[in-house]
């Protein structure tokens, strides 16, 4: 995939697969987050104040594939990055 991330990155905590499909893909996200966390949704902050409608927007009017188009953004002490294919890889930015 073009600009794909070096699977040697030692920052990276997880890479995974997005449903895009449903109808809020940004909770599949946090439900990603809270997985690594080892903790349970709920009690994670709202990603709405991170994202707003951009991670559906991603999806549901995708750009061409060949844009390649990502969102990089913070949350819950992670730097998460969002491909349009629906690839996410979450990072510790501490690292």
């Amino acid at each position: 995939m073009p600009g794909s991330i070096d699977p040697s990155d030692d920052d990276v905590v997880t890479r995974r697969t997005l449903d895009t499909s449903r109808d809020a893909p940004a909770i599949g996200l946090v439900e990603i987050v809270a997985d690594v966390d080892g903790t349970d949704a709920m009690e994670l902050a709202p990603i709405y104040d991170r994202t707003d409608d951009l991670v559906a927007d991603l999806f549901e009017s995708p750009p061409e594939a060949d844009a390649d188009a990502k969102l990089e953004f913070s949350y819950q002490g992670y730097r998460i990055t969002v491909r349009q294919d629906g690839t996410v890889v979450i990072r510790d930015p501490s690292e």
